[in-house]
């Protein structure tokens, strides 16, 4: 199962713990946010994108939008998003429940800046009905992953 992958995976920065399962699913940013009781711009979503012969997971903020102008600058190529079925072949987490953690190698992970908001975000923890509770800084070290401006957020 996915979310113990997950949870065996963040086991070595002593994060396991903040894993939780729900009994709602937890499978859109509306919905987790419900689920964990917070603002829906706190749920780190992880998009999958088409990068080259792999992909690139970008996490951002619940309201946050790609833009695809900073997308390009930043990619060198149109963002375009993996279909559910590559998601889970290219991932190894089925959509509404793919996150930055426990991935195959060579997925590149990158944070959108609009998670830097927050003292606290919750990404997926690998399941339709899971999260887990994190700082920005604790998803960067868990994940490895870089940080982007490749988001607007709403007017």
């Amino acid at each position: 199962m996915s979310v113990e992958r997950v949870r065996e995976y963040l086991k070595q920065y002593g994060l396991e713990g903040r894993v939780k399962e729900f009994s709602v699913s937890s499978a859109t940013v509306e919905l987790a946010a419900q689920a964990v009781g917070v603002e829906a711009a706190r749920i780190a979503k992880t998009l999958s994108f088409h990068l080259g012969e792999g992909c690139v997971l970008v996490v951002a903020a619940g309201d946050a939008r790609i833009d695809n102008h900073k997308f390009k600058e930043t990619f060198h190529t149109k963002a375009k998003m993996l279909t559910a079925d590559e998601a889970l072949a290219m991932t190894g987490h089925a959509v509404g429940g793919v996150c930055p953690f426990a991935l195959p190698e060579g997925v590149r992970v990158c944070l959108d800046r609009s998670l830097q908001r927050f003292d606290a975000i919750y990404p997926a923890a690998g399941s339709a009905s899971s999260a887990v509770k994190l700082t920005c800084e604790e998803l960067q070290i868990s994940t490895g992953g870089e940080w982007v401006d490749v988001c607007k957020l709403p007017e």
